[in-house]
């Protein structure tokens, strides 16, 4: 397992191959000979560590030529278990080079390039991920953009930082897609457009404000009604509600006085005095209740005394 400040690399190192170059898991991965030697005698999960490695699901695969290498190796000491690892759980990848035609296995170098880049145009186009021990053979794949390489060293699997023609191609292929936004197929610019755009529209707004006719045609437009959408009123949840009518109650309270007009006839004068009012008499105030002296009342006669009689029980 890697360390985690070089897994964070790893991890990062193979996002940028996937939005660079397409992969995708499982990554396919081409061993060669002297690798898978070399995790075997370091008693190393092979496909467990790949996948460490490159943080996903892995199809590792070898081509015919790294067989014939392995069998070449037989008789050393660790080679028979590789042997056999490789014909078990790799995936033979058919290189071209048949032992009819080719007696001797081609070396490594000439072998993997051919696969890797088949037309020799500098692109790894079937997305292989490279592990190699050799290093004349990793400085060679270098070249090829967008290749990741892998080796083992001291029983502990690193992977190279991206090479200088991949990095370079990445940032080219990042240059040439922010220029895309920024242009159109026809070849201005998204703001010449808009610019041109908004220029025509305020033309065409101050024909129709003036009545001209616009270009092409020999009529003045018509001013079209803006088509409205829903009521154009405040919100109604902004407006203070208006209070409901008090209902009229029946009996209760004051009611109010309504002043009726008279009729005044065409021969009467009019003064401007005002009619004096009606006082109304009050017919219990003269009326005595029982157990009570009846009021005295005045008499004309300032001598003679009038005196009340109470009435008897």
């Amino acid at each position: 397992m890697p360390r985690a400040k070089r897994s964070k690399q790893y991890r990062k190192l193979m996002e940028q191959f996937s939005m660079g170059w397409g992969f995708r898991e499982p990554y396919q991965v081409l061993v060669d000979a002297d690798f898978i030697a070399e995790a075997n005698k370091c008693k190393m999960d092979l496909v467990k560590r790949l996948e460490d490695t490159l943080h996903g699901q892995v199809k590792p695969m070898i081509t015919q030529c790294s067989m014939r290498h392995l069998y070449e190796r037989k008789s050393e000491p660790g080679v028979e278990a590789a042997i056999e690892l490789a014909k078990n759980h790799f995936e033979r990848r058919r290189c071209g080079h048949h032992p009819n035609e080719y007696p001797k296995p081609l070396s490594t170098l000439e072998c993997l390039h051919s696969v890797v880049d088949p037309k020799d145009n500098g692109v790894n186009r079937h997305r292989y991920v490279c592990a190699i021990n050799e290093d004349a053979v990793r400085a060679t794949l270098r070249r090829v953009a967008g290749t990741p390489l892998l080796f083992i060293r001291r029983s502990v699997m690193i992977m190279e930082p991206m090479a200088t023609v991949s990095a370079n191609a990445r940032s080219k292929d990042e240059r040439r897609k922010f220029r895309a936004e920024l242009k159109t197929p026809g070849g201005k610019r998204k703001r010449e457009e808009d610019n041109d755009d908004s220029e025509g529209d305020q033309d065409e707004d101050v024909k129709r404000a003036t009545g001209e006719a616009p270009a092409g045609t020999g009529k003045p437009e018509k001013k079209k009604k803006k088509k409205t959408y829903g009521r154009k009123e405040p919100n109604p949840l902004a407006v203070k509600k208006k209070k409901p009518p008090k209902p009229a109650s029946g009996g209760q309270g004051p009611k109010k006085t309504e002043t009726k007009e008279v009729a005044v006839p065409e021969g009467a004068e009019t003064t401007g005095e005002p009619k004096p009012k009606r006082r109304r008499k009050h017919k219990g105030s003269s009326v005595s209740t029982p157990g009570e002296a009846p009021a005295a009342v005045p008499h004309s006669n300032p001598g003679v005394e009038v005196h009340a009689v109470g009435a008897e029980d």
